[in-house]
């Protein structure tokens, strides 16, 4: 039960992007080993601006 749980809370977590930032950190890092990683809140505010300037298909 304690499993099923586990992967239900994940999966809503990935739903609502609570892994996009460890992600992004694991990719940046892969390909830009010479560059740090923006810090959460700036990686945050800038995916936030980008999605005010180019809503694509949102609902709302």
């Amino acid at each position: 039960m304690k499993a099923v749980l586990r992967r239900a809370w994940w999966w809503v977590g990935a739903l609502m992007g609570d892994h996009d930032y460890a992600r992004y950190v694991e990719v940046h890092r892969r390909l830009h080993p010479d560059h740090p990683p923006l810090s959460e809140r700036d990686y945050w505010r800038e995916r936030h601006a980008a999605a005010e300037t180019n809503p694509g298909s949102r609902c709302c």
